[in-house]
């Protein structure tokens, strides 16, 4: 930034500074949680969210400030994870839309951009809450606002306002009680700070390289080692991105899916990006181009290399069991977020057709979300998001989809499961999600897990490794007892009404002392029905559930 201009050559840097900042400080953000819990996972969402969109944006044909904004906000939006990275890809989309018609960003357009960033992220939520990353970046937008006409040096104005930023960040705080309780600043805001801070220092830098590593790639890779050539029934990987008409995307997902398996087809505006397992890319490039141009053409001999390059881990997955025959039309489709082969087996058997894996320190990106909506050949899908930092991503599927997406506002597994329960295939869809939603407010729920750090919260003193009972997102309990915690828990939410209790175990639960404190509550309530199920999640020792 030694001129007062930022072209596209200073943006891409400015933005893998960013997204380099973001991930060397991805801990410390995740560790910014206001409940003293394993389960903090805001600089994860948002670094994902930020990974995607830079790796969009920094593409070589991305050669103007508008094509690098507009990449960086398609980039957020599908790779959206989590609330926080859901306003993240607003923010973006704002900046996005301050910058799209110049040439280069100036002081004054620098100015246009925060602004314009607050404003959508705040249209985006329905309910903002201050004292979280909305207030940060109207803090940031406000600042620049009053004082960008007393500036004349465009690196000064941007290190003023990182100071600005970081102020608001610091009286987080004194806005909600919460986070002086906990005694943290709020994670997004960090999150936030840590952007523009890499941002300056980028665009200051000569010769800068993406250093975050893929994230969860173990995990995400294990199921494609070692791939067997002989069992391949299509041996061409095809791979490219059409621009051009997106109206027909539909009608081109039908016609190749008869010609090769492993699809996976997501449009956004007028960009399409393909992948296919064929054993004739050329018929495949032939049907594409009726749609418009392409480019980032890849086909690979899958006999020879399984290295397919276009297409990242994230987007690959699910795809290579997925035999995209035309599937029979129905009314109604599910969708649900799981964790744990427990709760998985559950969902199918109440007939859900996708389950995307996710949940708390794991959530799913909209893309995620899409590629399930395009397996389920459905006129209406229900979403079943199972934790509260997962239904922002979910709800952008309704925009982005041409078909009808309804977003059960599930928090956790044990609703989503009681909503499926009442499903009758006979209702309208307006009649099913009230049915759904009157169900899921008549259960009560909790998680057992344990504490990571001394804190007191509500008046509640917490001992580091002391096993914590949550529900609402309120501490009930904490002792270092697990059956005394848990005991706790129950005896605060069970009520007359109260007919089932479910303990979900996880797999860090011992089965023995589960049974233990089924026995001890039979006796207690004899009135209500106790049962024990193996979920196998991993995050918390209890689910439970109260109908």
């Amino acid at each position: 930034m030694s001129t007062n201009k930022i072209d596209a050559i200073v943006l891409k840097k400015a933005l893998i500074g960013a997204l380099n900042s973001l991930g060397e400080n991805k801990e410390v953000v995740d560790a910014l949680n206001v409940f003293p819990v394993p389960d903090g996972d805001t600089g994860t969402n948002m670094l994902l969210t930020m990974k995607s969109a830079v790796t969009n944006a920094v593409k070589e044909e991305n050669k103007t400030v508008k094509e690098i904004s507009s990449a960086l906000s398609k980039g957020a939006l599908l790779g959206a994870r989590g609330n926080s990275g859901v306003i993240l890809s607003q923010l973006l989309r704002g900046f996005k839309e301050a910058v799209e018609d110049k040439e280069y960003i100036d002081i004054e357009a620098l100015m246009e951009a925060f602004v314009k960033a607050s404003e959508v992220a705040y249209k985006a939520v329905m309910r903002p809450t201050e004292g979280t990353i909305l207030t940060v970046s109207k803090d940031l937008a406000s600042f620049a606002s009053k004082n960008y006409r007393n500036y004349t040096v465009l690196s000064k104005f941007a290190d003023d306002s990182l100071i600005a930023l970081e102020e608001s960040l610091n009286r987080t705080p004194e806005l909600l009680s919460v986070l002086k309780e906990a005694g943290v600043v709020d994670a997004g805001g960090k999150g936030l700070y840590c952007i523009l801070k890499g941002a300056i220092e980028g665009a200051r830098t000569e010769n800068l390289e993406i250093t975050v590593q893929d994230i969860n790639k173990t995990k995400q890779t294990a199921n494609r080692k070692e791939i067997s050539t002989d069992n391949i029934k299509y041996g061409y990987c095809t791979e490219f991105i059409i621009t051009g008409d997106t109206s027909k995307v539909n009608e081109f997902k039908e016609t190749i899916s008869k010609i090769g398996d492993s699809m996976v087809v997501v449009a956004l505006d007028d960009i399409i990006k393909c992948h296919i397992h064929s054993n004739n890319p050329g018929q495949v490039i032939e049907e594409a181009l009726k749609l418009g141009y392409l480019k980032d053409i890849k086909i690979d001999n899958m006999r020879l290399q399984h290295n397919e390059i276009l297409f990242s881990e994230e987007e690959y997955k699910n795809t290579e069991k997925e035999d995209n025959k035309p599937k029979e039309h129905k009314k109604y489709g599910f969708i649900a977020v799981s964790s744990g082969e427990g709760f998985t087996k559950i969902f199918k058997d109440l007939k859900v057709d996708e389950v995307v894996t996710g949940g708390q320190t794991m959530n799913p990106s909209t893309e995620d979300f899409m590629e399930a909506i395009d397996k389920i050949n459905a006129d209406d899908i229900f979403i079943f998001p199972n934790n509260k930092n997962i239904i922002m991503a979910a709800k952008q599927t309704i925009d982005l989809s041409n078909k009808n997406i309804h977003v059960v506002e599930t928090r956790n597994m044990p609703e989503a499961i009681t909503a499926m329960i009442t499903f009758d295939e006979d209702m309208s869809a307006d009649e099913i999600l009230d049915n759904m939603n009157e169900a899921i407010s008549e259960v009560k729920t909790g998680e057992v897990t344990f504490a990571v750090r001394d804190t007191t919260i509500d008046g509640k003193e917490i001992k580091k490794g002391n096993y914590l009972a949550i529900s609402s997102s309120k501490i009930l309990a904490s002792s270092a007892d697990l059956n005394e915690t848990t005991m706790a828990m129950i005896d605060e939410l069970i009520d007359e009404d109260t007919s089932l209790v479910t303990l979900y175990l996880g797999e860090d639960a011992e089965k023995a002392l589960a049974e233990e404190l089924i026995e001890k509550l039979e006796e207690k309530y004899p009135d209500v029905d106790f049962e024990a199920i193996e979920s196998k999640q991993a995050l918390y020792y209890y689910i439970i559930s109260l109908e």
